[in-house]
This record gives structure tokens, sequence and C-alpha cells, in this order.
């Protein structure tokens, strides 16, 4: 018995064998046409039938050409700026090796599409489909999406992220864009930034009344208080403005960025803590139906893509400030702290300003409300967390 089961597994490995490498390299085309010749009965139709079968086999129809979805993406920051260029190029390279070449943003320099200050509404009609940009930029368009770029003695990276992803801030940043025709996102992070370049020292609020400064938004209402005239310019017109008298501080961004631009050839001290920007987001302004026509998952890569930009700027930002300011302090810049009745009469001056833009403006009351309830909770944890 034991012999005989043992032929039959030999012959059925033989057979095994021989099926596949003797009779299957044999069933091929041409000799299936052959074997059809041959047979006695519907020789001509089942050759026919064969060759069709054969056919599809071999050759498979060509399946649909894959449609790649191509947007223009101005930027607000030229590609050889520190941190704020990295940020708006990666954009276009992340998302075309996330989606496997099916989006295609690029990027266009500033004033290179249309002039920076109207990206907004470039946006908004569709005339481009995408823009890399602060919100702080628009606030004469919407007053509250100032509170989405930074906010003055705001929280700080963490919590400004815990709020936005987990508190509610995104969803009313998106019902205040979406009015306008755009569709925001969060797609990047800074450190918080310097306090900003000034040709004295300071020692008390009063010392601020009747200074120049180059400076915008939130900022420029708080150091209106204290008596500031706040002038606003764009970053390639502050040197020349240094020089000509018409202003003589200026706050921009954080050191890494500062120490490019030159302003410490205009102005020694340089003033920290940057009480108006302890964080700082950024976003990819997209036109509302251009965003609402992509499918789910095209929306998830961008999306994605964004989220990491916001990852990737906040680390190399915390990262790139040491060795700025050691460059900056060889070169003879005077690195100085806020005394701190100078930074309580700004922080009493911000009291003042949040209470005015709530009071003239109902989205920034929702906005200001949310936030300021998500902080005083977030306290709790924070003093019990931290050391």
């Amino acid at each position: 018995m034991r012999t005989a089961v043992i032929g039959i597994v030999i012959g059925s490995v033989v057979g095994v064998m021989l099926g596949t490498t003797v009779i299957a390299p044999r069933l091929t085309p041409e000799a299936s046409k052959a074997a059809i010749k041959q047979a006695k009965d519907g020789a001509e139709a089942e050759k026919v039938d064969v060759e069709k079968e054969h056919q599809e086999i071999i050759m498979p129809p060509a399946g649909p050409t894959r449609a790649v979805i191509r947007w223009r993406m101005a930027s607000a920051y030229a590609s050889s700026m520190p941190l704020l260029g990295s940020m708006a190029k990666r954009i276009g390279k992340n998302i075309w090796e996330v989606s496997d070449g099916g989006i295609e943003i690029k990027m266009f320099e500033p004033g290179q599409m249309v002039p920076t200050e109207d990206m907004f509404e470039a946006v908004a009609s569709g005339a481009i489909e995408a823009a890399f940009s602060s919100p702080a930029l628009w606030d004469g368009k919407a007053p509250a999406v100032a509170l989405f770029a930074s906010v003055p003695f705001g929280p700080s990276p963490d919590e400004y992220m815990a709020w936005y992803y987990f508190g509610g801030g995104s969803t009313l940043m998106l019902d205040i864009y979406r009015k306008q025709g755009i569709h925001s996102i969060a797609c990047g992070m800074t450190a918080p930034a310097a306090a900003g370049w000034f040709r004295r020292a300071f020692t008390t609020p009063d010392d601020l009344n009747g200074i120049k400064m180059r400076t915008r938004g939130l900022t420029a209402d708080v150091m209106g208080k204290l008596g500031v005239t706040a002038i606003d310019l764009k970053e390639a017109d502050i040197f020349m403005a240094f020089e000509d008298g018409r202003i003589d501080a200026a706050e921009f961004s954080l050191p890494v960025i500062d120490a490019q631009l030159g302003f410490h050839d205009m102005a020694g001290h340089y003033y920290f803590p940057g009480w108006h920007r302890p964080a700082t987001f950024f976003e990819l302004m997209i036109n509302k139906d251009k965003w609402d026509a992509l499918p789910r998952s095209k929306k998830s890569q961008i999306e994605t893509v964004c989220g990491d930009n916001v990852r990737f700027g906040l680390a190399e930002s915390e990262a790139a400030q040491y060795e700025a300011l050691k460059e900056l302090t060889s070169k003879g810049v005077k690195i100085k702290r806020w005394p701190a009745q100078i930074m309580t009469a700004m922080q009493d001056a911000w009291r003042t300003v949040a209470a005015e833009k709530a009071t003239a403006d109902a989205d920034f009351r929702i906005v200001w409300r949310s936030l300021s309830d998500f902080r005083k909770n977030y306290e709790v944890w924070k003093e019990l967390s931290r050391p």
C-alpha cells in the first residue's frame, strides 16, 4: 500500500513538472492556433474564439489617463527668505510626492503673478488657485482673521495649536474665510518673534512716545496707545525708510530673518520678547470652488502636507535662532529685554485694543471669546504640567 501511494505521488509530481516545463511553454497563441486547425468539429469558430481570448489576455486595453490637478500658488514671501520661503517651497514639493504626482502646485515669487496685497482678492475670484501668506495681512478684509496669525500676549505655539486643531479655532477660521470665497488651512508656524529694532534704549513707557515705527495690524494698534506712530511698509522698503528718516524703529520677524534683511545696520538695539507674536501661524488660501471640487482623498493630502509644514516651520524656527543671535551680537547689536513696566503698559494697551475690536466686529468678538475661554481652561493644565 505504501509503495502504491508513493507511486501515485511520484506520478503526480512528474505530471505537474511535465505540465509546467514541457506543455505550458507550448500554450502560446501559435500553438493554440495549430491545435484548433486540427480539431474535427467547429474548427474555424473555435479558432476565432481562442484567438480573441488570447489577444485579450496578452494585450489588455489601456486604462484612462489620470488627470493631474495643476494649481498656481502666489507667495507673500520670497523663496530665498529663511523659514518663510522654505515653508512656501515645501508645499509644492511635498504635495507632488504625497499625491504621487496627482497634484501639482507651482509657487510664484511675490509680485510675479499679482501684488502681495491683491492675493486675497485673486484667490477669492479664482484668478489664481492658491496663495501662501499670513492671515495678519488680511485684517482689513475681516478683522478677526488677525487672531489666526498671532495674538499679542497670546498663546505659546503648543497652546495655539491645541486651540486651533481641537478648541474650535479651525472651524471659526473656515467660517470667516469661506464667506469671502476662500478655504484657508493653517500651513506653517514659527517660533516667537523679536519685538523690534530701535535706535535707542528705553526705560519707561513714556520713552516710546513719538517713536516712528514700521509695524502693522494689532501691533500697530497697541503701540499707538503708547504714543508710537505706526507706518506700514513692505520688507523691501524698511531699509530705505530707516535711511531717509521716515522711521526710527521696525519690527518684522525672527532673528534669522531680520539678520538677512540687514536691519542691524540701521538700528543697534534689538528688543525681546516679541510680546506681539509669541507664535505665528501661516496659511494656504485656496479658492473655495476649487477646494470644494476636490475629492476627499485630495483634500486629505493637502491637509496632511500643511500639517507637516506646521511641524517643520516650528521646529526649524526654534532651532535656527541661536546662531542668528550669535552672529548679530558679533556685529555689535545690543540684545535687550523690555523693562517690566513697559511690558505692563503694553499688556494694558492690548486689553483695551481687544475690547475695542470685539465691540466693533462680531466675528472678532466670537473668535476672541473662543480663544479666551480655551486659554482660561488650559491654564489649569498648564500650571499642573509645567515644572
